[in-house]
């Protein structure tokens, strides 16, 4: 086994915890930090708002008191409207990054919309705005000491394989490779991770169910709808090739996370173990592709 088990980490969002107003029922962060530890989870993304005390200084001894490494977290923030800057958003939460020895900003390129199942179409003034904003954001957070990256997602200003290729000949930023995410938008994640392996400095590490993505893609059915009805899988229980990812990557030296992420919407509090039980799955199935590559 490879040093790739310590480099393991969770997301709230397998536990249904989601930014998006009305997503579903929410646990508690107890009950989500208590069981990401006792199966064996290293670390953590802060996960949405209000998820972790809003309070740098608490927000860190949350997560040191729960034994488990802060990564950082997803920050969706604006970044193609010229009258809109970033920057103060963007400068606030890194103070929590830093309180927290948190590593990692995953900027992701919000529509100013709520939800993800609908977005504008950017102009050619936008384009350039984002770009703009990406590398600048960069500078920001590396003056922190924080890497920061973006996030190609369903639902935001960067999501299919040209708004991908633009920010990658257009930015020098580095990129979160979601597997889910960019299945669904329309990229193969495996090609990306082959192609432009130096560019990936993070990864949310999702399976999904391919059919349940195309539904999507073709506009059949919403983006959330399709997540309610069970399109992310345990690892290993989708269509995404991710020993090859986890290979390649591997073989180029990447040390960052591997974060676990299985997007999760709960009508109700579950009866039985819940979700932690598709989350030890994946962790099993991420071992043993440790130990294949």
């Amino acid at each position: 086994m490879t040093d790739l088990a310590a480099r393991i980490a969770g997301a709230p969002i397998s536990w249904g915890v989601c930014e998006v107003p009305g997503w579903g029922w929410q646990y508690d962060s107890e009950t989500v930090l208590a069981e990401m530890r006792a199966v064996g989870l290293a670390a953590t993304e802060f996960g949405p708002i209000g998820f972790l005390p809003d309070d740098r200084a608490d927000k860190a001894k949350t997560l040191a008191d729960s034994g488990l490494r802060a990564v950082g977290g997803f920050v969706p923030v604006v970044l193609h409207d010229p009258a809109q800057d970033p920057a103060d958003v963007v400068r606030a939460e890194l103070d929590g990054f830093v309180a927290a020895g948190a590593s990692t900003l995953v900027l992701a390129a919000a529509t100013g919309q709520e939800g993800y199942d609908d977005r504008p179409v950017l102009t050619e003034e936008g384009w350039q705005t984002l770009l703009s904003n990406l590398d600048r954001l960069s500078a920001l957070a590396a003056s922190r000491g924080v890497v920061a990256t973006i996030h190609p997602h369903v639902g935001t200003m960067v999501e299919n394989s040209d708004d991908v290729r633009r920010v990658l000949d257009g930015s020098s930023i580095g990129l979160t490779l979601d597997t889910g995410h960019l299945l669904i938008g329309g990229v193969d994640p495996v090609a990306l991770a082959v192609e432009h392996t130096g560019r990936i400095l993070h990864t949310h590490l999702k399976d999904v169910d391919a059919a349940w993505a195309a539904r999507v893609q073709s506009g059949e059915v919403s983006y959330t709808d399709a997540v309610r009805q069970g399109m992310y899988k345990p690892l290993g229980a989708g269509d995404i090739d991710l020993t090859t990812i986890v290979g390649t990557l591997e073989e180029a030296g990447y040390d960052g996370w591997y974060v676990l992420e299985q997007d999760t919407i709960l009508t109700d509090r579950p009866t039985g173990e819940g979700p932690v039980v598709d989350v030890r799955a994946s962790i099993a199935e991420l071992l043993r592709i440790a130990e294949a590559v």
